[in-house]
């Protein structure tokens, strides 16, 4: 028994001796992940990382999260980066570590910019052509994020042969952004640590906590009520950088034994790759489902380089993962404009296999060349590096690089956009051509009006804001949103409200003569994708919110007629609905004693007409509508089950004076119809007012 007591107690000793081995190796394997200053296995994250992004745009048509891995692994390299400084009593001038940070970035950048614009040029309608020149701009300033959220882009749209070939700078600006405000951070943590004698890890992990908490509470309740404004918001961003900072500050603290690291990596990598299949992002991110990517990212980098052979960090620190890793940001760069305009050539929504295929092969070609020819070049290039002046210089010729034809070319498009539209009834009588009694009298060569590069932009709004007797009592949208057109002359004959949607904006052009003429108080409160439906919810918070401030502004102003939109037509489809809420809308108006006029939606398709045809012919049948695939028989407001709810709301339907017989076309009476795919042209509206004159009197007998 003695002896057996004494093996055990050895057995223990010795069980006790490895166990502490295995901690202090793992404590050191942590100490080393940590001081190391090149770590392979983040190299191979990258590499992963962007070949999520491509993969999941070209054939997927989602988001990967793959975005938000390198956001988190900026933030957690650069934070390495000036904390060693810091350590080493190393001060960093802060105008120097700019200028070599941008000087890493910007050629890669300006050489994608400059190519998108070249081939743009070629590929791109009239139409289109501003469009690119306004975000060419934003991306190359860092502020395309802010372009595409007042824009508020669908990143998840299915077609993406629509969407911009510099739309995928929104992150890159994010980051520079980052990259401009991180090191002020660190700066002045530095000098407030010297000065009150805080550590300066410990006042970073506070700064750097308080930032992930807020923008991440931020994030969560941007995401809920408009996610789509959400995606591109820096501050709803910030808390992924953050959680990299945070990361970098604690990482030497996380001293895990070998086997928990093993597993970990392979979880982390596992996690990664099976985010974008797991979570529906529409609606989700950048919210707290971006927690997913940003700490699998973070399981393997605490992982680390596990020495063991079953680590993922050996597939991750292979050759492959690290050339790759080394042109992810090239190969970024220019996956997107090249899927962009492969499906704009094939004509196409979205890539098959070969087309695909070939979009990866030649953007990795792409990545790679320009990798080897301009950015190790000039990664190597001393002159820059020689003196502040010298970074600057090289910075502004970049800069110049793209600026210079990108300002001739705005100079050019500004000069066609601010010459005046000048339709003509006789020239360009729109509409009225639909009119059976219409006699033509324009001439064969009067140009087609709006001209191409004013198509997109030709929108019609009221002349300026609502007068104090006016002017909402609450409500801050409301009260910013609120457009208004005088009366010419006196005391107004009535009050007359336009209330919903982008749709109810665009018919302002047919009722603001009728308006003027009539000696109306007119007055808009419209907001893009809000239906006009005070009493039931929408599903957007910001919408129904909106809607309940219009509706105390009409119940304040007490109107004599509230005019809005009463069905909602669906694209390339003869289905249409009634706009959300309107039932219950025009019973409420109705108990106030206030006229309601409906207006029947026109027809929408999923491609922009003009677009098309301005760039194929308007001749093209592609570039045209089968009108019986686009519009019902008859209104779905005629249904009888509304015979007695909406007996009191009096209809327009001005189909026949958008769509002839048999066909809805790209262009009518010698005018652009649409300005993308479902609204009207701000001109072809304004030529509609003859016909809405004429019903409404109609209808009103005036």
């Amino acid at each position: 028994m003695p002896q057996q007591n004494f093996s055990e107690s050895l057995m223990s000793r010795r069980q006790e001796s490895l166990a502490r081995g295995r901690r202090r190796a793992g404590a050191d394997a942590a100490v080393k992940n940590h001081e190391r200053s090149f770590r392979p296995e983040i190299q191979g994250l990258r590499a992963l990382a962007v070949l999520m992004v491509v993969t999941y745009h070209v054939w997927m048509g989602r988001v990967s999260g793959g975005v938000d891995v390198f956001l988190f692994i900026s933030a957690f390299l650069m934070t390495l980066q000036f904390v060693r400084k810091h350590d080493r009593g190393v001060r960093t001038n802060l105008l120097r570590h700019y200028l070599h940070v941008f000087w890493r970035l910007l050629p890669l950048a300006a050489l994608v910019i400059l190519a998108v614009l070249i081939v743009g040029r070629s590929l791109y309608p009239a139409t289109q052509w501003g469009g690119l020149l306004t975000q060419a701009w934003s991306s190359l300033l860092y502020a395309e994020n802010w372009t595409l959220k007042a824009l508020a882009v669908d990143y998840y749209a299915d077609n993406h042969a629509l969407a911009s070939p510099l739309q995928h700078f929104w992150s890159l600006s994010i980051q520079g952004q980052v990259f401009i405000l991180w090191p002020l951070i660190f700066l002045v943590s530095s000098g407030v640590a010297r000065a009150r004698g805080i550590g300066y890890r410990k006042l970073l992990a506070f700064v750097f906590g308080a930032v992930l908490l807020l923008s991440l509470t931020f994030s969560i309740w941007y995401t809920a009520t408009s996610q789509a404004e959400a995606y591109f918001d820096t501050f709803a961003r910030l808390w992924e950088f953050a959680l990299g900072s945070l990361l970098a500050l604690g990482l030497k603290h996380l001293a895990l034994p070998v086997m928990v690291r093993v597993v970990l990596g392979w979880a982390g990598v596992v996690a990664m790759l099976a985010c974008g299949f797991v979570i529906d992002v529409q609606g989700a991110f950048p919210g707290v489902a971006a927690l997913w990517p940003t700490l699998s990212a973070a399981a393997v980098i605490v992982a680390g380089w596990t020495g063991s052979p079953f680590g993922v960090d050996r597939i991750l620190s292979s050759k492959p993962l690290l050339s790759l890793g080394g042109n992810s940001y090239a190969l970024y760069l220019w996956h997107w404009p090249v899927l962009v305009f492969a499906l704009m050539v094939r004509e196409r929504e979205n890539a098959d296999g070969k087309l695909g295929f070939a979009v990866v092969v030649l953007s990795l070609a792409l990545a790679y060349a320009s990798t080897w020819l301009v950015e190790k070049r000039l990664r190597t290039w001393s002159w820059p590096d020689l003196r502040g002046r010298n970074a600057l210089a090289a910075c502004a010729a970049v800069v110049a690089l793209v600026s210079a034809p990108l300002g001739y070319w705005q100079l050019n498009h500004n000069a066609k956009v601010s010459a005046p539209i000048s339709a003509t009834e006789r020239d360009n009588p729109g509409a009225r051509t639909l009119d059976p009694d219409y006699v033509a009298r324009s001439s064969p060569d009067a140009p087609v009006m709006p001209p191409a590069e004013k198509v997109a932009t030709d929108w019609v709004s009221l002349d300026g804001p609502c007068p104090e007797e006016l002017k909402p009592k609450g409500g801050r949208e409301v009260v910013e949103r609120c457009g208004f057109q005088a009366p010419p002359s006196g005391e107004a004959s009535k009050t007359v409200m336009m209330l919903g949607h982008s749709h109810a904006e665009q018919f302002m052009a047919a009722v603001k003569p009728l308006a003027a003429q009539e000696n109306w108080n007119l007055i808009a409160q419209q907001k893009g994708g809000c239906a006009f439906s005070p009493v039931e919810a929408t599903g957007d918070k910001a919408c129904d919110e909106y809607n309940r401030d219009v509706w105390s502004y009409v119940q304040q102003v007490k109107p004599d007629l509230v005019i809005t939109m009463a069905t909602q037509s669906v694209p390339d489809s003869p289905r249409e609905e009634l706009s959300a809420g309107f039932e219950s809308m025009a019973q409420e108006l109705e108990k106030l004693g206030i006229e309601v006029l409906g207006i029947r939606d026109n027809p929408r398709s999923a491609r922009n007409l003009s677009t098309c045809a301005i760039a194929k012919g308007d001749d093209d049948p592609s570039c045209s509508l089968e009108r019986s695939s686009v519009v019902a028989s008859e209104p779905v407001y005629e249904d009888e089950k509304y015979g007695e709810s909406l007996g009191f709301v009096k209809f327009m339907d001005l189909t026949d004076r958008i769509c002839t017989t048999s066909a809805c076309p790209p262009k009518v009476g010698n005018i652009w119809v649409y300005l993308d795919e479902n609204h009207l042209t701000g001109t072809y509206a304004a030529s509609l007012a003859p016909a809405f004159e004429e019903r409404y009197g109609a209808l009103f007998g005036s």
